[in-house]
């Protein structure tokens, strides 16, 4: 099956806004974890066949070339620009319009672990956010940003939400945005009651994206322990996905209530590509470069989720932030010409 992947070709923009609807009534962290478990898959089969590595984005190629994991789980079906950035949108336009009404502690509109089920609304929302991700990703794929472009869209797909349905595009910027205790000390915002009085039955303060996990000593050490997890992955079979689809899968326990279980596919994705920019180093410098790249992408996680997240009213991605700054930093290590890669776009200069 020939696969165009043009701005404007009808059978990926028709996809593109199934997935999103998909991602909508299903939820976004399901929609992610479905993509993550389908890239598993997809790359156990590309290692098994002894097939190459992928490209980040499937562009004008075929299904032999792409695989599952180019066209369905990081592609315009369940990849996380289309189904999940869709679902966040879907999630903003409900919690907008009071659709959700749950025992959520945050604003539902951060609610990406409730399905919103059959809600026209929410579907074409998430339909046509699903588009304007596809759309994002192409872009960004053809003028070659040096940047993972799936993760980008997602974050760009993020502002647009806001921006759309007049959330403000940072949140609350009148406290210290990097200080997480208000939280942990149980402040609430003022809220009114019927007769107009305030009291402190309202939000909290500070939403952390993961309140288990939002310090940073332990976010670091989780990106080491991921890094090095995603780098050996890589090196010993070629794949810098396959990592990425193992940790991603595990969004899906989030879905079903598990407590306290981490997330770490952004640790893992930058981990495994920066093991592989080094072909002519050893196994053991390779797997702890991929150490590296996994704690700094965990600590940029942990800073966007203060900065972007905790303060605001719908779901800006953390993971997707420190996936655009690390995959970023990997461009530049090979123009600079100490990298040797071909997962990331470098505009065209290498």
């Amino acid at each position: 099956m020939a696969v165009d992947g043009g701005l404007l070709a009808v059978d990926l923009l028709l996809v593109a806004f199934a997935g999103g609807a998909v991602g909508a009534a299903v939820g976004g962290y399901a929609a992610y974890g479905l993509a993550g478990l389908v890239i598993t898959v997809g790359e156990i089969a590309r290692v098994t066949s002894g097939a190459g590595g992928t490209p980040l984005v499937a562009g004008s190629t075929d299904l032999g070339t792409a695989g599952v994991t180019g066209l369905v789980g990081y592609g315009p079906v369940l990849g996380p620009h289309v189904a999940f950035a869709g679902a966040a949108a879907a999630a903003a336009y409900a919690g907008r319009k009071g659709h959700l009404d749950t025992d959520f502690p945050y604003h539902e509109a951060k609610h990406l672990a409730a399905p919103l089920g059959p809600r026209p609304g929410a579907l074409a929302v998430g339909g046509v956010f699903g588009v304007l991700g596809y759309w994002l990703a192409q872009l960004s794929l053809r003028l070659g940003l040096p940047w993972d472009p799936v993760a980008a869209s997602v974050v760009a797909s993020a502002l647009l939400h806001r921006a759309v349905f007049g959330y403000p595009l940072l949140g609350r910027l009148d406290t210290d945005l990097l200080d997480m205790s208000p939280y942990r000390d149980g402040d609430r915002r003022m809220a009114a009651d019927g007769d107009g009085a305030q009291s402190l039955a309202g939000r909290y303060v500070v939403e952390p994206w993961l309140p288990y996990q939002s310090e940073w000593l332990s976010v670091g050490v989780l990106g080491l322990v991921v890094g090095v997890f995603g780098g050996f992955l890589a090196v010993a079979t070629g794949s810098y996905f396959l990592a990425f689809g193992i940790a991603a899968t595990g969004l899906l326990f989030l879905t079903a209530g598990v407590d306290r279980f981490p997330v770490t596919h952004h640790m893992a994705l930058p981990a495994g590509i920066a093991a592989l920019a080094l072909p002519s180093a050893g196994p053991t410098v390779a797997v702890l470069v991929g150490g590296a790249f996994g704690v700094l992408a965990g600590l940029v996680g942990e800073l966007a989720q203060r900065v972007l997240y905790a303060h605001a009213d719908t779901h800006l991605d953390p993971p997707a932030v420190a996936i655009v700054v690390t995959t970023l930093l990997v461009a530049l290590l090979d123009l600079a010409g100490v990298f040797q890669q071909t997962a990331v776009p470098t505009i065209g200069l290498v």
